[in-house]
This record gives C-alpha cells, structure tokens and sequence, in this order.
C-alpha cells in the first residue's frame, strides 16, 4: 500500500528509531516498503538501511533529488516522505489507512496529507514551536518536510514530483496543492530537537523564519541552504 521514502545524509544517529516505528505497519501490511534515498553518507546509514531490510538508492545530495530518485523505484501506490529524524507515534499506519480508504472510495476527493508537528525535548519552547507550526498550517496550508507527506504515486506524478532543490523543496512542492488538497492528521510526527539544542531555540526559530522570507523573495535554494547549515 505504501511505500515510505526517506532521504539520508549521516542520519545513522536518528534513522533506527525512524525505522523501528515503521515495524507494526510493515506486519499489519499498511507499508509495502521503505527506500532510503543516500546522498553520499560516510557513516552507519548504510549498514542500518541493508539490516533493516530497506531498499537502498544512491543519489546526488540534495533533499529534492533524493527524495524523487526514491519515488522513481517506489513500488506502493501511495507514497510517505519522511525525515530520518522523525519518528512517527503509535497509531499513525491506521489513521493514514483511513485517510488512503477514504480517497480511495471516493468519499473524499483526491488529497495529501501530513501529521501534527513534535519535537522530542520538554520545556515551554518546545511546546511554543509546536504552537506555531500549527498556526501557520492553519493560516497558510504550508506543513514541512518534517511533518511527513503522505500521498498517491498518481497524484505525486501529476504535480510533477519533488524538485532538485537543496532545500525548501518540501514548501515547493506543497505549495502545488490547493488548500482542499491537503489534510492535517492526528497523529503525531516527532522529529529530533537537536539543531534548537544546539543552536538555541530563539536562534534556530528565526533563522528558520528568515529562510522562508528570503524564499518568497526568491533568493535560489542553494544560498538558503547554505545558510541554513
């Protein structure tokens, strides 16, 4: 039914947990497959990719080359893009089979959908960032990359797939779909903390503001890449 694509770069750190929350929707046959789409890793990601039963395809570096070079071997009519550090909460695989059944009946016109934003730290600015992303999924229909996207190969085809940014790719593509298009699931997307660790959460929250001012003014993917690090 799915086929789960994810793209790496020296995510062996994260991408067991991602995987591992795969595992009940593999044996309830909700997810046909996973495909790790590498860019180049020097690390364990290959190593955790073949022993857990991964397909494995390499590619040029940059999200939006990987993550279409993994669509273009996907075998699964529906496809689910994810980060290597985003863990999906127990229950998700039934509530996108819902999702997929009702497309599928018709019952629902033809849709994508992403889950609800977590990060896996305590404390208010966590819940702050939480907050905010919800927000602005509400206001403008605009979920990231880290909230997952679960939708048809068909319709995938008929946006014309990711583009070979090295960043915002996931904001290009969503920003193809009509507001109707897309539905915010329940379950939870928890992805690692660790940059508004690192950097600090003021820091981080502005930067990643900053980008996406500086996208909408139409600085090319390859400098914001750069500066987002």
């Amino acid at each position: 039914m799915i086929s789960v694509v994810i793209p790496t770069f020296n995510a062996a750190p994260t991408l067991v947990h991602t995987l591992s929350a795969l595992v009940p929707a593999v044996v309830d046959g909700v997810v046909q497959e996973a495909i790790i789409a590498d860019g180049g890793s020097t690390d364990d990601t290959s190593v955790i990719a073949d022993a857990a039963g991964t397909h494995l395809v390499q590619s040029e570096r940059g999200r939006g080359t990987q993550l279409d070079a993994g669509a273009a071997i996907a075998k699964g009519d529906w496809l689910l893009f994810l980060h290597a550090d985003t863990v999906l909460e127990p229950g998700w695989a039934d509530e996108a089979a819902s999702f997929i059944e009702r497309v599928g009946s018709g019952r629902r016109k033809q849709a994508a959908a992403y889950f609800r934003f977590s990060l896996d730290d305590d404390g208010f600015m966590p819940r702050l960032v939480e907050m905010l992303v919800s927000l602005r999924c509400a206001l403008f229909a605009l979920p990231y990359g880290d909230q997952g996207l679960l939708i048809s190969r068909a319709h995938y085809a008929r946006l014309g797939g990711f583009r070979p940014l090295p960043l915002m790719e996931d904001v290009d593509l969503v920003r193809r779909l009509k507001r109707r298009e897309l539905v915010g699931l329940k379950s939870r997307a928890v992805t690692s903390a660790q940059r508004y660790r690192t950097e600090g959460y003021f820091s981080r929250g502005f930067r990643n503001l900053g980008l996406m001012v500086l996208y909408y003014l139409r600085v090319p993917p390859r400098y914001l890449a750069r500066l987002y690090g």
